[in-house]
């Protein structure tokens, strides 16, 4: 048996603080008052505009003049709010918003700096997301250039700070116009995601694939291309004197049902060196103190990290839900130099061991998620982002699709790599859930450029966002991206690709993908997590050996629906370590397609509902059609389609699902493509646009329940029975068979005892129609 998949330790590190939250008036304490950082939001007052000479303003002069702007946002949803361009949602408007993707913007607000915020002795403006290429000046001076949508940008702002008003401007360059000049110089382009339907990017040279902007804003296969800009996240002044707290990070460093061996560690900026005090509170679950520790420290001027070992006997562990109780312990640091200037923040998270483990056995190498010691098998669906505009995108609205999965009996998410990171809330919702997260970093499936400078600003952005997530229980693998190495292996375009250019510039690029994904997104978990496994690329075998194999590693598995689209029963036939995609279209209920279509649009080749199914290029219908027709027969009607695609859907899935589960601990992970939608219109999720359910999503709540009668038929008539069970006990139970006609007359039955082992499938029965 080998040792369990454990990331190596490192050396501490810090985490970006959970801040204590308030917005406090900026201002200077009198002399000898004890100074606190201070934060002052910047979201109001915002306009937004074409930026000068741009050519649309001739078609659109309404988008030259300033108009009001929602900080956070997009240059579009300003955009669809004042009245500029329809709601690109509607019908085939998707066409009618592309040229805000192809034109530059201009924000603008202002703001008063009274001498108090001057005295301070650190003034910094700090844009927690800018989309994405994007240039910043205050009172008419270049301050900051960002280039990543993923990265926090911090800039010392004290310098063209002025009593009084001050104007703050943010320019945002359209990537395509940015890139295209450029990527047209090159020899080659890098393989990438998806052409554009509209012409605006020459085939097979995208954009995308060279700027870390989140993928499916470009388009993809279930939603539209709406090419974002916008100050999408916060921005604020944060102003500060000796003392500023960075980070905060509880290491578990063995946590067991006896011992938590924890170390805080705490990362700071000091403005001058000097002797500090640090007060940590650790409160339970309850919210009673579990522990209370004090320490001194001598700062250097500069960045410093405080460590400070904390033991808790007897811990509440966090589990997945249906394992045990969400349990999660807050820890308070509080630090204070001798003038008596200070900072605090704050951290909740569950304690909990996780690793995963790859044990060699009679199948093939195993990949088995293993939460304080129990093998979970992971039941979920793929997570992809909630809307085509996150800055729509609510805590209400996160936790509604949250609550879904877990009213699904559904255990594990995967927050698929084409996407965004989401925001705090969504993994603090996750946290107390009990849903377990399987977090990838943000590659699509494009291949990425090979070159430093590309490298070292992934390299920040997945630091940073290591540090601000790193804590929260419900991540249990992080991923270096989604389909990157299976498509360089596999997809025809990438085989061509290969074809056309010299070996040695192959080998570069094979060279720096393993880079990358085998060695800098490694070793960012490791430094900031290193209690979480590290997955290098889905599917795969972290880079020992070739992907998307069924006895090594996860599988993504688009034989049934995507290629030669087999039939659904094909799903029987292949039973992989972990199965992480694999899926079937549907359509979403009539009241959901009337919110986009009118009546004369209810035909599946209309020329509406071909562009709200994006796969094949609108051609999707077809093979939906297809799948349809082999289960159902031809439907009579366009709502029939509708129930149709919606039925043949859950049965498939379910098929597979229960295939997966009954074949434990062969297969330890079923997460169907996909859980929810970023627009109404045909796809693989069980969730709709507005979050209704599909037949999927109620299947879905049978198909994972804790205990599972799984009667599996395949196309010879054959049907295997099989018991399962999730519970960590023995389940002693009785199952009982009734064969009957089609007239519901019995013909036999049978009932027998069985006792199920924990964690466990028993196949009980194999019967023939015959």
């Amino acid at each position: 048996m080998t040792q369990p998949h454990r990331r190596p330790r490192s050396a501490p590190r810090a985490r970006f603080p959970a801040r204590l939250g308030l917005l406090m008036a900026l201002g200077v304490p009198l002399l000898g008052q004890a100074a606190v950082p201070a934060t002052l939001s910047l979201q109001q007052g915002w306009q937004v505009r074409l930026a000068p000479g741009e050519a649309h303003a001739k078609d659109f002069p309404k988008a030259a003049q300033w108009l009001p702007a929602q900080v956070p946002g997009t240059v579009q949803t300003d955009l669809i709010a004042a009245g500029v361009v329809p709601d690109p949602f509607y019908r085939d408007n998707e066409a009618k918003i592309q040229w805000a993707g192809l034109s530059d913007w201009q924000y603008q607000t202002h703001f008063k700096a009274d001498p108090a915020l001057l005295a301070r002795e650190h003034v910094e403006l700090v844009f927690d997301g800018l989309d994405t290429f994007a240039e910043v000046y205050l009172n008419g001076k270049k301050l900051l250039a960002a280039d990543n949508m993923f990265r926090q940008w911090r800039v010392d702002a004290k310098p063209l700070l002025k009593r009084g008003d001050n104007v703050l401007e943010v320019r945002l360059y359209s990537p395509i116009k940015k890139l295209q000049p450029w990527l047209a110089k090159q020899p080659y382009a890098l393989p990438g995601a998806y052409d554009s339907a509209f012409g605006d990017e020459p085939v097979a040279r995208h954009s995308s694939t060279y700027v870390r902007k989140a993928p499916y804003t470009f388009g993809w296969d279930w939603g539209p291309r709406i090419v974002t800009a916008g100050i999408w996240q916060d921005v604020r002044v944060e102003a500060w004197d000796a003392l500023r707290v960075q980070g905060l990070h509880i290491a578990q460093q063995r946590v067991d049902a006896d011992t938590a061996q924890l170390l805080a560690q705490l990362d700071l900026q000091a403005s001058r060196g000097g002797e500090v005090q640090l007060e940590l509170d650790v409160l339970g679950p309850d919210g009673q103190r579990v522990a209370q520790l004090s320490q001194k420290a001598v700062l250097d001027p500069g960045s410093n990290t405080l460590t400070v070992p904390v033991r808790i006997a007897k811990p509440q562990r966090w589990f997945p839900v249906g394992y045990g109780k969400q349990d999660l312990y807050t820890f308070k640091v509080r630090i204070r130099d001798a003038a008596g200037d200070s900072d605090a923040t704050q951290r909740v998270t569950g304690l909990r061991s996780v690793e995963l483990r790859r044990d060699k056995d009679k199948w093939g190498k195993g990949f088995a998620i293993v939460v304080n010691g129990i093998p979970v098998f992971a039941k979920g669906a793929n997570l992809i982002p909630f809307d085509s505009f996150p800055s729509r995108v609510d805590a209400a609205r996160m936790h509604g699709i949250l609550q879904a999965a877990r009213d699904a009996n559904m255990n594990m998410l995967r927050m698929w790599g084409g996407g965004h990171y989401q925001p705090d809330s969504f993994y603090e919702d996750a946290d107390r859930l009990g849903i377990m997260i399987w977090q990838d970093f943000m590659f699509g499936g494009a291949i990425p450029p090979y070159d430093v400078a590309f490298r070292e600003n992934t390299r920040a952005e997945a630091e940073a966002q290591v540090k601000r997530l790193g804590d929260h229980p419900s991540i249990v693998i992080w991923c270096g991206n989604n389909e990157v190495q299976t498509g360089w292996e596999n997809w025809g375009d990438r085989v061509t690709f290969k074809q056309s250019i010299d070996p040695e510039e192959r080998s570069r690029i094979e060279r720096g993908m393993t880079t990358l994904f085998g060695t800098v997104l490694r070793e960012a978990v490791n430094k900031y997590d290193s209690d979480t496994p590290y997955w290098a690329t889905s599917p795969g075998t972290d880079f020992d050996g070739a992907a998307d194999q069924p006895d090594d590693g996860d599988m993504h598995y688009w034989k049934v629906w995507g290629g030669p689209a087999l039939p659904v029963t094909e799903y029987l036939n292949v039973t992989p370590r972990f199965m992480s995609e694999y899926g079937l279209q549907s359509f979403p209920e009539m009241r959901t397609i009337r919110a986009f279509a009118e009546p004369g649009d209810l035909q599946p080749e209309s020329p509406v509902m071909r562009a709200h199914q994006k796969f094949d290029k609108g051609n999707g219908n077809q093979r939906l059609l297809l799948y349809i027709r082999r289960a159902f027969g031809e439907p009579k009607d366009f709502e029939s389609f509708v129930y149709l695609s919606q039925l043949m859907q859950a049965e498939g899935i379910a098929l597979a699902a229960e295939h997966l589960r009954a074949s434990r601990p062969q297969s330890m992970g079923s997460l169907y493509w996909q859980l929810n939608d970023v627009w109404p219109g045909a796809s693989w999720s069980s969730l709709d646009y507005f979050g209704r359910w599909k037949a999927l999503h109620y299947h879905a709540k049978r198909f994972y329940a804790p205990e599972l009668i799984a009667a599996l038929r395949n196309d010879q008539g054959q049907t295997e029975v099989t018991l399962v069970s999730d519970r960590t006990v023995p389940l002693a139970a009785r199952w009982r068979m009734r064969v009957m006609d089609v007239s519901g007359k019995v013909l036999s039955k049978s009932e027998k005892p069985v006792t199920l082992a924990p964690l466990s499938s028993l196949r009980v029965g194999s019967f023939s129609d015959a």
